[in-house]
């Protein structure tokens, strides 16, 4: 129970944040907006870790990893999603995105040495099709030009860092570093990275006043970062990062009732029909309770 706690918390928070990011595109270049978001998350972690007595002196070597946990995971990760959806629709960037079961699999498998379980690459090809169905209409308007390439590019290079990110994860936990500490300074780790590099490279630097960015960044801060990253990554250190990574898949058909209920989302016999075999691959993918 705990563990389907762990699972359904994210995918619903992250379910949401694809419609919340919406009021974060804009004006605000998206390297500050995720600045922004993990600043506050991570300063807000640190103070909960310093209320709740939980260890945050680390050696050198540790703080290493949790800085390349926070670069990967709480920086150029959602810098590379923000970014793409400038140029591609939301639904394909989460199509991509739930390219990161097999991802997880693959490098779980190659750094951790996690064996390959086939119901869960089973479970995950049922996802990643039922995926498709749902974004077909998404799918079949692309077109290879400049804009859209970039965009393609920028989420499966998000996609390919999530994933490092969430093995640098598993072995910080396996490390017997925790979650909560970790994510603390990852996230202030990341995103102080962001604004070095926004004010490096010249980025103006800028921040929305209105209502809608300031709420939706607030809610992404505390909800999409502190409450869903960790339960995201301690269920990865309970079930294993391939299984987990299986809120990727699911999370878009959560966004996709979201959209109903705010954006007049119409739902086809193709979304009907994906969103059937996305529930299935999870059954397929989750009964098991060996790690992968």
């Amino acid at each position: 129970m705990k563990n389907v706690l762990l699972f359904i918390t994210p995918t619903l928070i992250w379910g949401s944040t694809w419609y919340v990011i919406t009021f974060q595109i804009g004006d605000v270049d998206p390297m500050y907006s995720v600045a922004y978001r993990f600043a506050i998350a991570g300063l807000l972690m640190l103070g909960v870790s310093k209320i709740w007595g939980l260890k945050l002196n680390f050696t050198r070597k540790e703080h290493g990893y949790i800085l390349l946990q926070g670069l990967l995971l709480f920086g150029f990760n959602y810098w590379c999603m923000y970014s793409a959806e400038l140029y591609i629709t939301s639904g394909l960037v989460g199509l991509l995105f739930s390219l990161l079961v097999f991802m997880n699999l693959l490098n779980a498998r190659i750094f951790l040495k996690t064996s390959i379980e086939m119901k869960v690459i089973l479970g995950g090809l049922f996802g990643l099709i039922g995926t498709a169905l749902i974004f077909q209409q998404d799918l079949a308007q692309f077109s290879l030009s400049d804009t859209k390439i970039w965009g393609l590019l920028l989420a499966i290079a998000g996609t390919i860092i999530a994933s490092f990110g969430n093995i640098t994860s598993a072995r910080n936990q396996k490390a017997g570093i925790p979650v909560i500490s970790s994510n603390a300074f990852g996230m202030t780790y990341g995103a102080l990275a962001m604004f070095l590099i926004a004010l490096i490279s010249g980025k103006e630097m800028s921040f929305e006043t209105n209502i809608s960015y300031a709420s939706s960044l607030i809610y992404l801060a505390i909800f999409g970062s502190v409450i869903a990253f960790g339960a995201y990554l301690t269920l990865i250190g309970n079930i294993g990062a391939g299984k987990a990574a299986y809120v990727a898949v699911v999370a878009p058909v959560i966004a996709l009732v979201i959209s109903t209920v705010f954006e007049d989302y119409q739902w086809s016999a193709n979304s009907l029909s994906g969103a059937g075999l996305i529930l299935v691959g999870n059954v397929v993918a989750l009964r098991s309770s060996k790690k992968t």
